[in-house]
C-alpha cells in the first residue's frame, strides 16, 4: 500500500499568506506519524514565474519525501527550471517519479503566454515512453490542467486542449490507474479515458462554484488550505482531502 499527498497551487509571491500557508501543509506532512511515500506538485508554484518566488518556493517545498513539481500556466519554465531543478532551457518540465510499485509521470501542460494548456507532441512522446519502459507497474499521471470540464465555466475555458491525444496514450497503457490535475483551486473527481481523473484543492485559496457564487470567478480566502491524499492498494486508488487547519 502506498500513501502519496497531492498538492497544488500554492501561488507563492511576495505576501507572508501564500508563504505560511504552503509552510504549512508542508509541516503538517512532515509531522504525519504515518508513512508517506511521496509528494506530487501539480503546478502553479509562483504567482509571477519570477525567480525570486521559486526561490522561496524551493525552501517552502522541501520535504523529507520524496517530491515530484510540474508547472502550471503561472510559472516560467525557464525560472521553474532554473531555481527548482539547477537546469538551463525552457523546454517543458515533464518528470518522472519511481517509487517501489508506482510510476508518477508528471507532464508540463503550461503553455507560455496562456493560461489554458496543451501538451506538446515532446511531452506526449516523453509519456508514451516512460509508460512503456515499466508495462506491469501500477502509474498515475499528472499535470496542471484538467482534460474535461469540471462545471466550472471560468475553469472550464482554460482546461487542457486537445485531451484527445493524452487519451490515446492513455489507452496504450492500461496499467495508468488515474490522472491527476491541479488549476481548480477545489477538490473534485471525475472521468477521463476510462480512468479516474482527481483534481487536487487549492493551498493559496478555494475556488467557488457556480451554485456557491454570483461571480464568474470568486475564491474564498476564509477557507484553510487543502491537500489530498490518496491511497493506492494494488489496483484500487481511494482519495481523501483533508484542510491545513
Amino acid at each position: 500500500m502506498l500513501t502519496l499527498a497531492h498538492v497544488s497551487d500554492i501561488h507563492i509571491d511576495d505576501s507572508p499568506r501564500s508563504i505560511e500557508r504552503t509552510r504549512a501543509v508542508m509541516r503538517h506532512l512532515d509531522g504525519l506519524p504515518g508513512p508517506l511515500d511521496a509528494v506530487i506538485v501539480t503546478g502553479d508554484i509562483a504567482d509571477h514565474g519570477t525567480v525570486e518566488e521559486y526561490e522561496i518556493a524551493r525552501q517552502a517545498l522541501t520535504s523529507r519525501h520524496p517530491t515530484v513539481i510540474c508547472p502550471g500556466n503561472h510559472d516560467s519554465r525557464a525560472a521553474f527550471r532554473k531555481v527548482l531543478l539547477d537546469q538551463d532551457g525552457d523546454d517543458p518540465v515533464n518528470q518522472v517519479l519511481r517509487l517501489d510499485g508506482l510510476v508518477v509521470a508528471l507532464c508540463d501542460s503550461s503553455v507560455p503566454g496562456r493560461h489554458d494548456g496543451l501538451l506538446t507532441e515532446e511531452t506526449l512522446a516523453w509519456l508514451d515512453g516512460v509508460l512503456a519502459e515499466s508495462p506491469d507497474v501500477p502509474a498515475l499521471v499528472g499535470m496542471h490542467h484538467p482534460a474535461v470540464p469540471l462545471g466550472i465555466p471560468y475553469v472550464d475555458d482554460i482546461r487542457l486542449r486537445e485531451p484527445e491525444r493524452l487519451e490515446a496514450v492513455l489507452s496504450r497503457h492500461p496499467q495508468v490507474v488515474a490522472v491527476l490535475a491541479g488549476h481548480a483551486h477545489t477538490p473534485a473527481s471525475t472521468w477521463f479515458a476510462g480512468r479516474p481523473l482527481l483534481v487536487a484543492p487549492g493551498v493559496i485559496n478555494t475556488l467557488l462554484l457556480p451554485t456557491e457564487t454570483a461571480e464568474r470567478r470568486s475564491f474564498d480566502l476564509s477557507l484553510p488550505p487543502q491537500i489530498a491524499l490518496h491511497v493506492l492498494d494494488g489496483d484500487r486508488l481511494t482519495t481523501h482531502v483533508r484542510p491545513i487547519l
